[in-house]
C-alpha cells in the first residue's frame, strides 16, 4: 500500500459535477493498493496516519497528530501511485491491484481510518474520473509505503 499524505486546510473531491467528499483542516490521502496488501498492512498504515505528528503545536513544532487537532481525513483511491515509468514513456500499472481486489481493500482501509479517527472519512468514488482540489497547508506532504514501514 502506498499513501501520499497531504496536510490541508481544505480539500474536496468532485465526480460528475457533484462533491462526493469534502473536509476542512486535516489530511488528504491519495491511496494506492498493490497485490500483496493485507488487512495487517491496512491496520499498520491506518495507525501510522492517524498518529503521524505533522500538525503544529503551540510552539510551532510539528508535534501534533490529526487526532490531536480534531482534524478530518479525505481519502481518494489512486492506482497511479503504483506507476512504473522505468521503461519508455508510457507507465505500466501492473503493480497496482486489480479493481476487484483494490476496491474492497480501499473500503476496508477507509473503515479502519474512520474507526481510529472517531468520525466518518469521506471519499471519492472508486474507479471514477475525479477532480480533487486542495489547499495544501505548509506545504506538508509525506510519502508512506508499506514496503518500508
Amino acid at each position: 500500500m502506498r499513501v501520499l499524505v497531504q496536510r490541508v486546510s481544505a480539500a474536496n473531491v468532485v465526480v460528475n459535477g457533484a462533491t462526493t467528499g469534502a473536509i476542512g483542516n486535516g489530511l488528504l490521502l491519495l491511496v494506492g493498493v498493490t497485490h500483496d496488501d493485507s488487512e495487517a498492512i491496512e491496520d499498520r498504515m491506518a495507525d501510522k496516519i492517524v498518529k503521524l505528528r505533522i500538525f503544529s503545536d503551540d510552539a510551532g513544532l510539528m508535534n501534533r497528530s490529526v487526532l490531536d487537532v480534531g482534524g478530518e481525513i479525505l481519502a481518494v483511491s489512486q492506482f497511479t501511485l503504483y506507476a512504473d515509468a522505468r521503461k519508455g514513456n508510457r507507465p505500466s500499472y501492473t503493480d497496482a491491484a486489480r479493481p476487484e481486489q483494490a476496491s474492497p481493500a480501499f473500503d476496508r482501509f477507509v473503515g479502519k481510518l474512520a474507526a481510529r479517527l472517531g468520525k466518518p472519512v469521506p471519499t471519492g468514488i472508486f474507479g471514477a474520473d475525479m477532480k480533487v482540489s486542495l489547499t495544501n497547508d505548509g506545504p506538508v506532504t509525506i510519502w508512506l509505503d508499506s514496503a518500508v514501514l
